[in-house]
């Protein structure tokens, strides 16, 4: 079990994990810092002028001649839109809106706060802050003093919202909370030997969060980050070890770390290890990871959670699979079902649900991919096959407002 310690002046935290020979302290102290404008950036539409058509001769129109004063009558009615062709790509569900950041970021998460839907945070690699109060038409840079004046350049992994406070985790380790909606955010220092990379946050109640690092520690606040609990007793290299021998394939080449992890709504976890040979899963109470055996042949790519409370899963190569169950009983029986899926041989990256039978995937060179029957059968999508870009991850934020977040700071945002 963790052990607290509080001081009367200056709070302090004590973690630590009983199977973990170290121990760290946190002193608590605080970093207020404001955001800081940068420059409105404006784009304008140039004008388009035609010049009146000559006159047709009196005796007879000839082909040439209709057509010109046709497109003149045009012009001076007004300018109409020409109709896509068929083969031209549709972008009727998805828009793509333009961020003034560098080309090679790459965006990771989104949130909204829940007292103001139409006010919002982006985050990415290099340092990428970016605000809406718009609903996620316009977006505005923001920067963090106190990141700025040190060495590093913080990849910002995860932000979540409960009201009106809200969290943001980055590597290297750092955590940020807003009371006011993010008006306002002040920096919570970490200790170095936090084990891993903090890769996920999720605001929980009143002043309590829940993060997740890279090595499979989770923490828990209810005091705003005052000190924490430890949700787990040890991290996933300990229990690898002490279960390499119970038949996990590709346990003994854990290389210590998720490549992703994933929360349901009711607080369970599933992550991928590094190397994607394996998958794990935690509910609230265990005190270790459970791994599990993939039951695909490819490598895994992603996995996640379903509407209905099953699983999905992403191989490698563009597979796409559904667990057969939903809810708790789908995490022991570890069967998988394929569903083909036209993703072109590239990698499928995200899925992210609209409603219990909408859903969207997303991944490699543009795929978009959508279900409306829960998963069982897929369409391609063409809205995003002219943008040379991957697609990393799709939010959908409620069933009208979603987005795609994808590399080279390209953003999606649904239209419905």
């Amino acid at each position: 079990m963790a052990i607290l310690q509080l001081t009367n002046s200056n709070p302090t935290i004590l973690l630590k994990p009983p199977s973990l020979d170290h121990s760290f302290f946190i002193n608590k102290t605080t970093t207020n810092f404001s955001y800081r404008n940068s420059q409105p950036r404006f784009i304008t539409r140039a004008c388009l002028k035609q010049e009146p058509a000559a006159a047709a001769p009196s005796s007879s129109l000839s082909r040439r001649s209709l057509i010109t004063e046709t497109l003149a009558l045009t012009l001076l009615i007004g300018y109409q839109q020409p109709a896509r062709s068929e083969d031209t790509p549709s972008l009727a569900d998805w828009e793509r809106v333009y961020l003034p950041i560098d080309p090679g970021v790459v965006l990771l998460d989104i949130a909204f706060v829940p007292e103001d839907v139409n006010h919002g945070f982006l985050l990415g690699t290099r340092q990428t802050l970016l605000e809406t109060k718009d609903g996620g038409n316009t977006w505005v840079p923001r920067s963090i003093p106190s990141a700025e004046d040190e060495d590093f350049n913080y990849r910002f992994n995860s932000i979540s919202f409960k009201g009106k406070e809200g969290w943001i985790v980055g590597k290297p380790s750092i955590l940020l909370y807003t009371s006011d909606g993010g008006e306002s955010w002040e920096r919570i220092p970490l200790s170095a030997q936090l084990p891993g990379d903090i890769v996920y946050i999720k605001a929980t109640e009143e002043k309590s969060a829940e993060m997740v690092t890279d090595e499979g520690a989770i923490y828990v606040t209810s005091n705003r980050g005052y000190n924490w609990r430890a949700a787990v007793q040890e991290t996933v290299s300990a229990t690898l070890n002490r279960t390499v021998s119970s038949g996990i394939s590709g346990a003994s080449y854990y290389t210590g770390t998720f490549n992703t992890v994933n929360r349901s709504p009711d607080g369970s976890y599933v992550a991928v290890s590094s190397r994607g040979n394996f998958y794990l899963t935690w509910e609230p109470g265990q005190p270790y990871w459970q791994p599990h055996n993939r039951a695909v042949a490819r490598r895994i790519q992603n996995m996640g959670w379903r509407a209905d409370g099953g699983l999905w899963l992403l191989a490698r190569g563009g597979g796409l699979y559904l667990s057969k169950g939903t809810g708790a009983s789908n995490l022991i029986s570890e069967d998988f079902e394929e569903v083909p899926v036209q993703s072109r041989g590239f990698g499928i990256l995200d899925v992210g649900y609209r409603s219990k039978d909408e859903a969207w995937a997303a991944g490699g060179s543009g795929i978009l991919l959508r279900t409306t029957n829960g998963g069982k059968t897929w369409s391609r999508d063409k809205a995003a096959d002219d943008i040379a870009a991957n697609l990393y991850s799709v939010k959908f934020i409620n069933d009208s407002k979603g987005f795609v977040l994808g590399n080279d700071g390209v953003l999606l945002r649904y239209l419905g």
